[in-house]
């Protein structure tokens, strides 16, 4: 089984209240071949949402309201349910503060994007749970199918 970001196979929980729909991975979706996840709405954040970035391990808001507490809860209910579902990779949203397996933007709200992991992404890596985005070659996942 695969896991997904859930806005990765359509559905309207990104911060803007939109989706970054892959048509690929949503149809891996319908056929039952992976489970979608959206730790942040998970953890209790609303769809749409103020943007948060991660800066000195703690996400926060643009109004500077910490928001580390929901993207944690949001995180171990999504691994959960990942672990449940013997998910064996997990094609994530590239530089999200909860989903971004590589990149995530530093924190100061300017674009600027630095080497680092999301939340969720890097919980996954510690329980060996291979990581890529939507920007990666999703060939790969042939390999798990």
């Amino acid at each position: 089984m695969i896991l997904i970001s859930a806005c990765l196979a359509g559905v309207n929980c990104k911060y803007s209240g939109g989706n970054n729909e892959v048509p690929e991975l949503k149809k891996l979706w319908e056929e039952g071949k992976a489970v979608l996840v959206c730790p942040e709405v998970m953890g209790g954040l609303s769809t749409p949402r103020i943007p948060c970035e991660i800066r000195n391990g703690r996400v926060y808001n643009t109004e500077g309201e910490d928001k580390t507490e929901n993207y944690v809860r949001g995180a171990e209910k999504a691994l959960k349910i990942c672990l449940e579902n013997n998910c064996r990779i997990a094609v994530l949203k590239a530089n999200s503060p909860s989903c971004g397996p590589d990149e995530i933007y530093d924190g100061t709200f300017t674009h600027t994007k630095i080497k680092g992991s999301g939340i969720f992404a890097a919980m996954l890596k510690e329980k060996g749970i291979p990581c890529i985005s939507e920007k990666d070659d999703l060939q790969i996942l042939n390999d798990y199918l």
